[in-house]
């Protein structure tokens, strides 16, 4: 590229922003396996945010496309529902935006809200009550639970057919097989944001950090498989991980989901890297009226000086795990799996 042409993609990424010039240009070459974007752009731009905002945009036309399809031929659109314990504040958020999300696409939705102190064998018949309700396409019981129940038992007791959030032990299982069945949402989201984006991955040494049965262990499944995206080398590392750094500084691509605030520097990752941020957590600052920020597994403003591609916090992975979300339950409408 000459002097010239750098200027003037400089001059247009200013006025636009890097995402929205990814936008752009992603329309401009929608078909192309190599990702021209990025081949023209990294030579001259430091980083490339990875905007959330865009790419679950992008998919949730797609989706409410498909709705109106649905329904233009007679069927009824998908039904979400959420079963939430408490009133954990963040919990609140998370489900509230999932079901905003669900009328924006055409979908229907309920919440069904039960007492922090509700039993554990209440919950369960609340869950065999939709298992067999086929007026419900989907539905996720939000996390975390009331310390009195256990999470895994409640979990495994959502049918497999109508598990969207993927965390079923049968789920998880069929992934690990690579048999048909429903990703879970956080990675299945990811996995949308990288094939959006038309970042390679094949070949490339991809460092998971954090092992969680939601995000880590199956984000390592995801991208060591022969798929695109996928085809990476995997190291799967956790909170008994020696030398850690040793680790990061290898991989090409890091995806930080260990929830711990602002811990992944600069100095862990090499010139270049792709970073992916699946961490969110809200802690004090002086610098907010609130008094509070959300941030991330990684620190953003010193990583983002190194790294070619990055997720912001709030507005990446979090918005895409509802995207991920959306796309399962619009599958199990359509009765995509045999269990």
């Amino acid at each position: 590229m000459d002097d010239i042409a750098k200027k003037n993609f400089l001059c247009i990424i200013k006025v636009l922003g890097t995402g929205k010039f990814a936008l752009m240009w992603k329309h401009i070459y929608p078909h192309h396996k190599k990702n021209k974007f990025a081949q023209c752009i990294n030579p001259i731009c430091t980083m490339i945010l990875l905007d959330g905002k865009i790419a679950s945009a992008h998919f949730k036309v797609k989706i409410q496309e498909e709705v109106q399809q649905i329904i233009a031929a007679g069927g009824k659109p998908p039904h979400l529902a959420a079963i939430l314990v408490g009133s954990d504040g963040a919990s609140e958020t998370y489900v509230a935006n999932k079901i905003k999300t669900c009328h924006e696409v055409g979908f229907q939705s309920t919440l069904v809200r039960l007492d922090p102190t509700v039993s554990q064998q209440t919950l369960l018949d609340k869950i065999q009550e939709l298992n067999t309700d086929d007026n419900i396409d989907g539905y996720i019981v939000q996390m975390p639970l009331p310390k009195h129940i256990d999470e895994s038992e409640i979990t495994n007791a959502i049918n497999p057919a109508k598990d969207v959030d993927g965390f079923c032990a049968t789920n998880v299982g069929r992934i690990m097989l690579e048999q048909p069945g429903f990703v879970s949402a956080t990675p299945k989201g990811i996995m949308m944001m990288i094939d959006y984006f038309n970042i390679p991955t094949a070949g490339k040494h991809c460092v998971v950090i954090g092992r969680s049965n939601i995000v880590g262990g199956p984000m390592s499944i995801l991208m060591s498989r022969k798929t695109n995206p996928g085809n990476c080398t995997v190291t799967l590392c956790h909170s008994a991980t020696q030398n850690l750094t040793h680790f990061t500084l290898q991989a090409d691509i890091v995806i930080a989901a260990m929830g711990k605030p602002q811990f992944l520097k600069a100095d862990m990752i090499k010139t270049g890297a792709i970073v992916i941020d699946v961490g969110i957590t809200r802690i004090t600052s002086t610098q907010t009226k609130s008094g509070f920020k959300i941030v991330g597994d990684v620190d953003f403003d010193d990583v983002s000086k190194k790294c070619s591609y990055i997720t912001p916090v709030p507005g990446g992975v979090g918005l895409m795990t509802i995207v991920g979300l959306l796309q399962n339950t619009l599958l199990a409408a359509k009765k995509s799996f045999v269990y």
